[in-house]
């Protein structure tokens, strides 16, 4: 298996980086035709990874909170994400395992963060991401 480097251009066009370095322009792929809804379903329900959740199966399913999802997003750790948005890693764990819920404020202020994590960290005085 060989692993191969493209790199876009300014207008869009994907070019192959060759082992010395020079580029060649990667051919286009024809559009895909269009689908009507019936054959999206189909598609969809002929792939066996993507099935609809049966109404058996949904009460073991187990929902990712929130503040889990938004900090994988931020790709941070518990201890970094709790740092920098100054909540107190207990409150941030019970969050993430189910034990609690964050309240009114909590969720506004995850959504917040969700919106503009860095205009956040520059309000609370934190140094931004790069």
């Amino acid at each position: 298996m060989t692993d191969t480097i493209v790199r876009m251009d300014r207008s869009g066009g994907l070019h192959q980086v060759l082992p010395d370095g020079s580029t060649v322009p990667m051919p286009v792929p024809p559009p895909l035709p269009r689908m009507s809804e019936a054959e999206i379903h189909a598609a969809a329900m002929s792939d066996p990874d993507a099935q609809p959740v049966s109404d058996e199966d949904a009460p073991r399913m187990k929902r990712v909170p929130r503040a889990k999802t938004l900090r994988r997003a931020l790709g941070l750790t518990q201890d970094e994400f709790a740092a920098r948005f100054h909540i107190p890693i207990g409150t941030l764990r019970d969050w993430e395992q189910g034990r609690t819920e964050p309240d009114q404020t909590a969720r506004a202020y995850l959504t917040a963060i969700a919106g503009d994590a860095i205009a956040v960290e520059r309000a609370l005085g934190a140094a931004p991401r790069r």
